[in-house]
């Protein structure tokens, strides 16, 4: 018997054999069309998957509890949407309850107690809402721009404990995006800002260039619009604009990033346009627009990023900030919006990946075969899917054969399949690594998003030769070229940990976990490894329980309970990791770290000797 842990949505429709006694082919009809129109598309757009049906309602798997969710209340907005069109006997509303839990794997069914709370929760729930565990209120809590209502513990059929419940609190949300102001409130927010926003143009025609640049085929284009303030405070207008203006500030510094000047996109302020007119305007893919709201002493700050082409939702989210000053919160939020769009991870990177898994692939440019391999690169967690992602860009450079690009990114593959311990010959992979590294930096004419992946990698190669003074510089080129990519500067931490620089180390990786705090499980272990070389065993280890659960992490735990004198702790760590990974050795781990100091390894490797590692 198979289990696995997964994110269950149910759904059945409010009054479903009333409508059918009263209309029943009218109501077929109607249900049909909406699981075709509507619930089929957006489960599979959400990466979710249908497994049952069972006439009114449904039972859908996802991988992500926070695309569940998200997926959810699309399908809610699109109901409410398409019912404004019907007279109120024919409207279907639906009931929605969503539950991360284990369940039984048989063939494409899913059973056990993970699809029944799922169920129990749908039970609950009233026309039209959606009713969460509180496993998945927990965990998507903070990564989406709507609030969880806490509804208590549920006693419910056929399960014994009662279930903590929360209701998914829409009201006042949009479909695709903000509500648009009104033409009276925005001629009186006019009025009262026709002085600052005369200056603000004056200021910025000088700063910035009043031409609207083209949209690049390459990467990804962005209007980003002034926040709209739904409070009363009127200094929240002037912080809303504030915080635009950071923004495209920022994304101006992003090389991967194509932004429209300020002057521009603040010509929209305070008018109801539709976004997808905005994007032919402007001449972008996406727009990002937000509000601000001040409720006593909390702000609370919405940024939404659309698809200028479709109108749809990407990406969402909300910032809850505590103070009496907005404008002592603005360098912060702005920050991680930025964490949040941009970077290796971030969300336009993201949105691009799914419009190249939309394409023939005969069809693919150069961009897309980086793009491609990428996304498989940084979720890679086995040989096999790290491999996949060097056979993309070898793909590509068959067909570009002088792509930097490309070159640059195959370099970040032999380079970390040596680092990751995958390869069979580590000292072949790390040499041609640096060829590649250096055969595109000798290259004329880089673009800025390859010249930055150069320097990156080129600052990895020179820190496994032992160039420790050069390789902090070439990290230092990186992030001077993409200062808000947090991942980047999470890796980057790494070198500088090797070089000895730890507190340095310790404020890159913090900074990045500040700008991307839905990443801490992929940055704990090296917030851990960093811990660990500062002497801090306690906040080392609690780091590490935070991140993957990986052999090296509990190699890593082993160390640290050996120097705190538990070595029972540290014994049970290394068996933890020998189930693992069998094959895991003091010279394993020898080979897969390297230090400015060389005694640091071996002190680790006596560690994880008298914590019961085998030599060889």
């Amino acid at each position: 018997m198979d289990r696995k842990l997964t994110t269950i949505l149910a759904a059945d429709v409010v009054g479903y054999s009333a409508q059918m006694e009263r209309d029943e082919a009218g109501t077929h009809e109607r249900l049909m069309r909406g699981r075709k129109e509507l619930f089929e598309p957006e489960i599979a757009r959400h990466h979710g998957r249908v497994f049952k049906l069972m006439g009114d309602g449904m039972l859908a798997e996802f991988g992500s509890v926070v695309q569940a969710v998200e997926c959810a209340a699309t399908l809610q907005w699109g109901l409410a949407e398409r019912n404004a069109e019907l007279p109120e006997e024919q409207r279907i509303q639906v009931r929605i309850g969503i539950n991360l839990g284990e369940v039984i794997v048989e063939g494409d069914d899913r059973y056990g107690e993970g699809v029944n709370i799922a169920a129990r929760l749908e039970q609950l729930a009233e026309p039209g809402g959606i009713w969460v565990s509180a496993k998945v209120a927990r965990e998507v809590e903070k990564k989406l721009a709507f609030g969880f209502e806490p509804m208590g513990a549920q006693k419910v059929k056929n399960i014994a404990e009662p279930i903590d419940a929360f209701r998914v609190k829409l009201d006042g949300l949009p479909v695709k995006r903000l509500a648009p102001v009104s033409p009276k409130r925005a001629l009186l927010w006019a009025a009262a800002l026709a002085a600052i926003a005369v200056l603000a143009a004056i200021w910025f025609a000088v700063l910035m260039p009043a031409a609207v640049p083209e949209a690049s085929a390459d990467i990804p284009s962005i209007a980003v619009l002034p926040f709209d303030n739904l409070s009363g405070d009127p200094k929240l207008s002037y912080f809303g604009d504030g915080v635009a203006e950071d923004i495209i500030s920022m994304l101006a510094r992003a090389p991967d990033v194509s932004v429209i000047a300020r002057n521009s996109s603040f010509t929209y302020k305070g008018k109801a346009t539709d976004v997808r007119q905005i994007g032919k305007e402007l001449n972008v893919g996406y727009v990002l627009e937000g509000s601000v709201r001040k409720d006593a002493d909390k702000v609370r700050i919405v940024a939404q990023l659309v698809d200028a082409k479709t109108g749809e939702h990407v990406w969402a989210e909300r910032f809850d900030k505590t103070g009496a000053d907005p404008w002592a919160l603005q360098d912060e939020v702005t920050g991680m919006i930025i964490g949040a769009l941009t970077g290796e991870v971030g969300q336009l990177k993201r949105a691009q990946y799914r419009e190249v898994w939309g394409k023939d692939t005969t069809s693919l440019e150069e961009y897309d075969y980086y793009l491609r391999g990428h996304e498989i690169f940084l979720a890679a967690e086995s040989r096999e899917q790290l491999d996949r992602s060097a056979a993309i860009w070898q793909e590509g450079l068959r067909k570009f054969p002088n792509s930097a690009l490309l070159k640059v990114q195959l370099g970040f593959f032999y380079f970390m399949r040596s680092y990751w311990l995958w390869s069979d010959d580590t000292a072949a992979d790390y040499k041609r690594a640096g060829e590649l590294a250096r055969e595109v930096a000798g290259q004329e004419n880089l673009t800025p998003l390859t010249r930055r992946l150069s320097h990156w990698l080129m600052s990895f190669v020179l820190s496994q030769e032992g160039q420790y003074t050069a390789s902090v510089r070439e990290a230092e080129a990186t992030i001077a070229l993409g200062p808000y990519d947090a991942w980047a500067m999470h890796s980057l931490s790494n070198v500088l940990l090797t070089a000895g620089q730890l507190d340095k180390a310790l404020e890159w990786a913090n900074t990045a976990q500040a700008r991307d705090p839905g990443n801490e499980h992929r940055f704990a272990f090296t917030r851990g490894h960093i811990l660990t070389l500062k002497g801090d065993g306690e906040g080392a280890l609690a780091a590490l329980k935070k991140g993957f659960n990986g052999a090296e992490a509990a190699l890593l735990m082993a160390i640290n309970h050996v120097r705190l004198g538990r070595l029972d702790d540290a014994r049970a760590e290394v068996k933890r990791a020998l189930a693992i990974d069998p094959e895991f050795t003091q010279a394993k781990w020898r080979e897969g770290y390297f230090y400015s100091d060389p005694l640091i390894v071996e002190r680790e490797i006596a560690d994880l000797a008298k914590a019961g590692l085998p030599e060889k």
